[in-house]
């Protein structure tokens, strides 16, 4: 399958967003980083939404070291990463669950909204340019009181990761393709 280039941009993004330490290869510990990182930026958030974020991001790397640590060396380096993720099926169930404790995260009051600076934290502590949160944040199209529904943004984020998709608002992250 021929995939456009800003799907091969968020693979290569998120690699590098998943890499938590800098080390040049994903382990068990890049994910508690980043559970950390963002449970952190949502201090409003109750102890239940916190923790399914951090299960989600467990999950994520178990699903991710199952697929793809072909030696199992407890390490996943960028070529075993670019190679096998670019198969969504794999990895379907886990970035729904990601993506919906995200949101829900998000989400502290369960109005099903998302406030701006709310969105900003999660996104600033998961490693994304706040210029292009911003951007992204406005290509959700926000309400008068500046805010994205939840179920936009899940939708959002699961695109983001579909190496099929082209010309969504999660392209605004890359840099390079918005």
């Amino acid at each position: 399958m021929n995939h456009p280039q800003a799907a091969l941009s968020r693979v290569d993004l998120v690699f590098d967003l998943f890499d938590a330490d800098g080390s040049g290869v994903l382990e068990a510990n890049d994910f508690e980083i980043m559970a950390r990182r963002v449970v952190e930026a949502a201090p409003q958030s109750d102890e239940d939404a916190k923790e399914a974020m951090t299960a989600a991001f467990r999950r994520y790397w178990k699903n991710l070291a199952a697929e793809l640590d072909d030696d199992r060396n407890g390490r996943i380096d960028r070529s075993e990463y670019e190679n096998s993720v670019l198969s969504p099926e794999l990895f379907e169930s886990t970035i729904d669950e990601f993506a919906r404790s995200l949101a829900r995260l998000g989400d502290p009051d369960g109005d099903g909204m998302i406030e701006r600076h709310v969105f900003t934290a999660l996104m600033s502590a998961i490693g994304f340019e706040r210029q292009n949160i911003e951007t992204l944040f406005d290509a959700l199209k926000p309400d008068r009181d500046d805010r994205i529904s939840v179920s936009n943004w899940v939708v959002s984020i699961k695109d983001f990761y579909r190496p099929d998709a082209a010309d969504i608002p999660g392209d605004h992250l890359v840099s390079s393709a918005g």
